[in-house]
């Protein structure tokens, strides 16, 4: 899943000209025993499996012998919910990031121990941390500088500001099902189009 997406799109482009280099970690090359098992039943009862501990300090450690300053950020819904701010933060500060992505039921607590930062993207349950680990990833490198070729394009995109989504916008053709494009946007007149944009952008609810 994580592969297939870090192949496609901005985050291929930004890889193939420099602007990011990923590495993605398999919990079951540290695995334990055999089976290389990452997970296990948690103490005191419950259902679910819990990400084991030993896997992760070793996934990190070894993460960490090419990235020794490296953040460590855990996908939780426990973690602060991101923002437009927080992720135009991390993309300006150009740390490289560590992703852990539990899985299942959740973690063993004392893996926190090795965390930074915890980031959730909404206070509701999936299945693993694989999706909001790639949902931080593509909101970050899209903001680094040359990944989406123009030179505004995350300036005036949804929540720059906050609470605020970006403006509408039309393309080819003028007139389609009755509906027509605003008229301002036709004149050529760069004053009016920026204010009828800025009068026009739309609340977050």
């Amino acid at each position: 899943m994580i592969n297939e997406t870090l192949s496609s799109s901005m985050m291929f482009k930004a890889s193939k000209n420099n602007i990011v280099e990923f590495e993605v970690i398999n919990l079951r090359d540290f695995g334990i025993g055999p089976r290389k098992q990452v997970d296990d039943t948690p103490y005191g009862g419950g259902d679910g499996m819990l990400l084991k501990p030993e896997p992760v300090f070793e996934a990190v450690r070894h993460a960490k012998l090419s990235n020794k300053g490296a953040k460590v950020v855990l996908m939780t819904p426990a973690g602060t919910v991101m923002s437009q701010a927080s992720v135009k933060q991390m993309a300006e500060h150009k740390d490289n990031l560590i992703i852990i992505c539990p899985h299942y039921e959740g973690y063993d607590e004392r893996i926190l121990s090795l965390v930074n930062e915890k980031v959730s993207i909404g206070q509701y349950i999936l299945t693993g941390g694989e999706l909001p680990a790639l949902v931080l990833i593509d909101s970050i490198v899209r903001l680094l500088p040359g990944v989406l070729g123009g030179e505004k394009s995350a300036e005036i995109e949804s929540f720059s500001e906050p609470n605020l989504i970006e403006f509408p916008q039309y393309t080819k053709p003028r007139e389609f099902n009755g509906m027509n494009v605003p008229e301002v946007l036709l004149n050529g007149h760069h004053a009016e189009i920026l204010k009828w944009q800025k009068d026009n952008y739309k609340k977050a609810v």
